[in-house]
């Protein structure tokens, strides 16, 4: 039974939390948290833009620290759960793989490439597998997608279009501070970033226009430069409230277009376009997936590569890594105006 120490009980560390309920050979076996109402088990104040709402919890069974350095020291935790604000990621990180953790970072692994790299670097110092949680592989159409990428079943890929769209979230403070959380690309398009890394490869260079709000990007369109690929991406942060979210994507293979469109509208989910397959000779196939838990599938993934001690092919420091420096340099593009090389 891997022992886990989740560190940082807002939001994600709570979804994080139910999670791991449904994850076989895994348990939560401690908190930290410097929230003290947390720690007595009230988590009525969190609150997100999906998922359940906080509640009273039951926390009987844990160990709960108000210093996560304490939560380091306990020697029955085998993996660190980090679920803190991003410019939080690097030394709760590196702090825990010296102590001889397996370590899950929240997305993304960090606000800059240096600090992201020290991260990697440590990793590779302490023996220990650091995992970052890019959770959009999981989410069953992204997962179909990539297996029917991956087999071949309709040619070569020649490239496609992303978005991902959310309201002007006024319940996550700092979301525009570079410092803190990132904004919309750090925060936000790094999901469709790391997906392009994975199904594409590194691009060459990239161009991005947008508008800024102060020195961070609010609204975003690139093209990613490849020698045989069309790769295209939008994002960002809309003003009014009446959706507030979207995300999808149109992908070209040679033999079929993939397309899926989700949007969540009047706090309703709605689904524009299910995964769909637009075939060679006209056909419409829309596949029956399975209804599966991304959170679960991905944190059961993190699971296995820590017992294994064996790097995950979706959840690899190097692969979040390279989705954190294209949205620097997509943030590079639309403040200089100018193409980047990557």
């Amino acid at each position: 039974m891997l022992r886990v120490g989740i560190v940082g009980i807002g939001f994600m560390g709570m979804i994080h939390y139910l999670a791991y309920e449904k994850v076989r050979g895994a348990r939560v076996a401690a908190i930290a948290t410097r929230d003290k109402k947390k720690l007595a088990g009230d988590w009525r104040s969190i609150k997100g833009n999906f998922g359940p709402p906080g509640q009273m919890m039951d926390l009987s069974a844990l160990d709960c620290y108000e210093d996560w350095r304490m939560l380091l020291d306990d020697s029955k935790i085998d993996l660190i759960d980090v679920c803190l604000p991003p410019s939080l990621h690097a030394e709760v990180t590196k702090a825990a793989l010296a102590a001889g953790k397996h370590v899950l970072v929240e997305k993304p692994i960090a606000l800059h490439v240096k600090e992201g790299k020290q991260m990697v670097d440590a990793a590779r110092r302490a023996n220990r597998q650091l995992l970052i949680g890019q959770v959009l592989p999981f989410f069953p159409e992204y997962a179909h997608a990539y297996q029917l990428i991956k087999s071949g079943k309709y040619g070569r890929l020649l490239g496609g279009h992303f978005k991902r769209v959310i309201a002007e979230p006024h319940w996550l403070k700092d979301f525009f501070n570079p410092d803190q959380v990132g904004g919309p690309l750090v925060d936000l398009h790094i999901h469709d970033a790391h997906f392009i890394r994975l199904l594409c490869g590194m691009p060459q260079s990239l161009f991005s226009t947008g508008r800024l709000r102060d020195d961070v990007v609010e609204f975003f369109e690139t093209q990613f430069l490849y020698p045989d690929l069309a790769v295209t991406a939008s994002g960002g942060v809309i003003g009014p409230q009446g959706r507030s979210f979207t995300h999808g994507f149109e992908i070209h293979l040679e033999g079929a277009t993939l397309v899926y469109d989700f949007a969540v509208v009047s706090d309703k989910p709605t689904m524009n376009i299910p995964f769909t397959i637009l075939g060679p000779k006209g056909q419409v196939i829309q596949p029956k997936l399975p209804a599966v838990d991304a959170f679960v599938a991905e944190l059961t993934e993190a699971v296995k590569s820590a017992k294994q001690n064996k790097p995950s092919e979706l959840l690899s420091g190097a692969l979040a890594l390279d989705a954190l420096e294209l949205c620097q340099k997509q943030t590079q593009s639309v403040r200089t105006g100018k193409m980047v090389r990557v």
